[in-house]
Order: structure tokens, then C-alpha cells, then sequence
């Protein structure tokens, strides 16, 4: 199975496989990755509109942009139209190149300010938000829903519409609603309908974490691209993996278990260099537990390596395991 190159505004990414921006996950570091192993696009974490917010530790983490690789993509979340208008303007003036914005979080913190995928309660607002985002800049403004609200409301056709009408480039959907959260398997018929309904690029999301998962997808949903969310967590190669399923053609080397402990060295160092060293050994224990569950004879590893409290240690004890004799095979997707 082949997909046409996926188009947003002048942009024509390098794949149609795309990493779902998770706060919390997708950082500058592992965007950088999964870049690497042939991710068309990458944005950056879940910022707020509130700029008044952007001087905090967190904020400024989120907003390191990848202005190495084009295009440049920032997601922003909010529910008032000035605000979050005013925050776009900022992202381009940071150098962003494609706003995106959420209305498919479905945290709690997120929608009980009427953000994220709460906003698909009230279409009127939606549209208001839209029109006043796409009115701000000059840059693609792409969206990213659930399938509706709760499964009794299922709404993402006009909602999709609706973004069409607003000037919205593209569109992603997460194949469950809000009410569902992460829970359940997600249903992909209303993403067909959605790619039925209007005429630009949709990208499936929701439960792409096996290369045969995604095929499904691509069949069930005839959708112009893939978001990789969950999937790409301790297998940033998936996207590389994807990609020869899709181009059989092109020569792709297996992985093997140095190349792997190269990958995770790389990832490691990069989260110690970008956060400084006490935070970095922190946010790369949760790195280093997804990357034990795609590893054999890991346990041991795992359970050392997330309570050491130095970079020098994470490194080390990684080493170590990738020098046993049963360390280091990785599990096939």
C-alpha cells in the first residue's frame, strides 16, 4: 500500500507519517528521533494560548522549536479566540511555520477550562476560534479533534466541516471521544466519514501501535496520512518501520542491538544536555521504562536503571545491559 505525499498549505512532507505532538512526551529531544527514523512532521508539545505562562520552566521546554527542520509546527490550546489568535501570532514571530491547534486533549485539567476536546461541545465556539486563528497569520493553521464529545455525540463530521469552511488545512482525528479517553479500542468509521466529508488531507489517530494496525487503518479510514502517538513511545523507529511497509522498495537495514543502544545513548544524552542534568535523569526514566517494553531480559535493567539519580549512572547501567550476551534484543512489532 502506497499514500500520494501529504500536502499542508506549501508544505509537502517527507512522509506521510506524522508524530502526535503528547505533553509530556514529545519534547525537542525525541521529535529530533523520531525525525531521524522518518517522521514527515513533528510538533512541538501541547503549549496554552495564555502567553502570559510562557516564562515557566515547562513552557519554555515545550516551546524550543525545531527551526533545523521544516516545516516548523506548534500546537496551542485554549478556549477564547483573541487569546488564543494572539498566541499564534507569537508562535510566528518565534519562527513557527504550522499552527496547530487542540480540541482533542482529553485531560481533565485541559477540559475543564472549556479547552482541548471540551471545545467540541460548542460548535459555535469552535468556529469562532478558528476563523479568528486562520484571520491571524499567514501560515497553514492545521486542527487536531476527537470523534466527539461522549459516544451518544459524535459530532466530528461537522466539526470537521466546520474547520473546512474556517480555512483549516488539515485535519487529525483520534478515533475515540472525549468520554472515552484512552480506554476501549477506537473506532475508525467516523474518521471515514470525516475523510468523506470534506476535501482536505485528514490524518487517522488512535491506536496505531503495530505496523499490521496501521494498515487496517489505512483501509478502514482511506485517509491521506498517519499520527503515531503512543506507538512511537521506546520505538521512535516505528515510523521508519511504517514507512518500508509503505514503499517496499526502498532498502531499509534492520536494527540490531548496538544500533538500539545507540539510539537510546543518543536519546539519553540529549535529555541530559537539554534539561540539565537533574531533570533530564528524570524525564528519561519514563524514556527508558518504554524502551524496556520493546526489550527481552529487561527487567532487571529497568528497575535499576529508573532509580539512579545521575547521568552518569543511566548511561552506565545502560551500557552494561547492552553488553550481556541476552541484553539488547528487542521485540518485533
Amino acid at each position: 500500500m502506497s499514500l500520494p505525499p501529504l500536502k499542508i498549505g506549501p508544505y509537502t512532507l517527507a512522509s506521510p507519517l506524522v508524530l502526535a505532538p503528547m505533553a509530556g512526551v514529545t519534547d525537542a529531544p525525541f521529535r529530533r528521533i523520531c525525525r531521524r527514523f522518518g517522521a514527515g512532521l513533528t510538533t512541538s508539545e501541547m503549549t496554552t494560548a495564555d502567553t502570559s505562562l510562557w516564562q515557566t520552566p515547562k513552557s519554555r521546554y515545550r516551546l524550543d522549536l525545531d527551526l533545523d527542520a521544516e516545516p516548523v509546527a506548534v500546537q496551542i490550546a485554549g478556549s477564547q479566540p483573541r487569546q488564543l489568535a494572539q498566541a499564534a501570532v507569537a508562535c510566528v514571530d518565534r519562527g513557527a511555520q504550522i499552527i496547530d491547534i487542540n480540541m482533542g486533549c482529553p485531560a481533565k485539567k485541559v477540559c475543564k477550562k472549556l479547552a482541548g476536546s471540551a471545545l467540541l461541545q460548542d460548535e459555535k465556539l469552535v468556529a469562532e476560534i478558528l476563523t479568528a486563528v486562520v484571520a491571524a497569520v499567514s501560515v497553514p493553521v492545521t486542527l487536531k479533534i476527537r470523534t466527539g464529545w461522549d459516544p451518544e455525540h459524535r459530532n466530528a463530521v461537522e466539526v470537521a466541516r466546520i474547520a473546512e469552511d474556517s480555512g483549516i488545512q488539515s485535519l487529525a482525528v483520534h478515533g475515540r471521544t472525549r468520554a472515552c479517553r484512552y480506554k476501549g479500542t477506537a473506532e475508525f468509521e467516523t474518521i471515514a466519514y470525516v475523510k468523506e466529508a470534506v476535501g482536505i488531507p485528514v490524518i487517522a489517530n488512535g491506536d496505531i501501535t503495530t505496523l499490521k494496525k496501521s494498515l487496517e487503518v489505512l483501509r478502514l479510514t482511506n485517509c491521506d496520512g498517519l499520527m503515531i502517538g503512543r506507538g512511537a513511545q521506546g520505538r521512535p523507529w516505528i515510523f521508519r518501520e511504517l514507512g518500508r511497509l509503505l514503499d517496499p522498495g526502498q532498502h531499509v537495514p534492520q536494527l540490531d542491538k548496538y544500533d538500539l543502544r545507540d539510539i537510546m545513548l543518543d536519546h539519553l544524552n540529549e535529555l541530559h544536555r537539554f534539561y540539565g542534568e537533574l531533570t533530564g535523569v528524570r524525564v528519561a526514566r519514563k524514556h527508558l521504562t518504554w524502551y524496556c517494553n520493546s526489550l527481552v531480559n529487561a527487567d532487571e535493567f529497568r528497575h535499576q536503571v529508573v532509580r539512579v539519580g545521575s547521568a552518569a549512572e543511566q548511561i552506565s547501567l545502560t551500557r552494561s545491559y547492552f553488553d550481556r550476551e541476552d541484553g539488547g534484543i528487542f521485540l518485533a512489532a
